[in-house]
């Protein structure tokens, strides 16, 4: 398992700190400076391990499959529905889901936009259309499909990694979002979804549905 680079900012720094308080907390003879120092090194060395965790980049076999379209997150599915002639599957990510969103079929990237927004929690209605977004177009097929990373409470940026023009395998990476957030998936009408609300996806693995 590797570490993902927008993860270094926040785990490097917090580290070194940490390991400084701790250090010159042997050379204070103020006891509660003393305990001061320990416990905000501590605390550091803790948000960084949680850091080590939160941007994990584990290694998965991808899905492979003729006409299936894979999930490009992990999280729990919240809602699917129906949006003039879309289907739209919404997936929640908790700060313990694995981060990075995979492209859910083979396909080139048409567009990449952002759109500034707000911040509300993943379960208000309001955060779809809102919430601060990446929207990245792939088409696949003569087929269009949408990935929507939106940034939630806790979550304040969407990371893109690919560009327009770009070609994509099914299950390559293409994104993160730093910290809890939501990820939704825009399909063609036509598709049979194989997921249902309460379930759990896997990015690259998971079949979302099928053409």
């Amino acid at each position: 398992m590797s570490v993902l680079k927008e993860g270094y900012p926040f785990i490097l720094p917090s580290l070194a700190t940490g390991l400084v308080l701790l250090i010159i907390s042997g050379f204070i003879n103020f006891f509660p400076v003393i305990i001061i120092c320990v416990i905000l090194g501590i605390l550091l060395f803790i948000f960084a391990f949680f850091c080590l965790y939160f941007f994990r980049d584990p290694k998965i076999e991808i899905t492979r499959g003729k006409g299936i379209i894979l999930s490009p997150c992990n999280g729990t599915v919240m809602e699917i529905a129906e949006e003039g002639e879309e289907k739209v599957i919404r997936v929640f990510l908790s700060i313990f889901s694995v981060h990075l969103q995979r492209s859910p079929v083979d396909g080139v990237v048409t567009n990449v936009a952002h759109k500034d927004g707000k911040f509300f929690a993943a379960w208000n209605p309001r955060a779809q259309t809102e919430n601060e977004q990446n929207i990245i177009t792939i088409r696949s097929e003569e087929k269009i499909y949408i990935v929507r990373q939106i940034a939630g409470l806790l979550a304040r940026r969407c990371v893109s990694w690919v560009k327009s023009g770009d070609n994509l395998h099914a299950g390559e990476k293409i994104g993160m979002i730093k910290f809890s957030s939501q990820v939704d998936l825009h399909l063609p009408k036509t598709a049979e979804i194989s997921v249902k609300p309460g379930d759990k996806t896997k990015a690259g693995i998971t079949v979302m549905a099928k053409n």
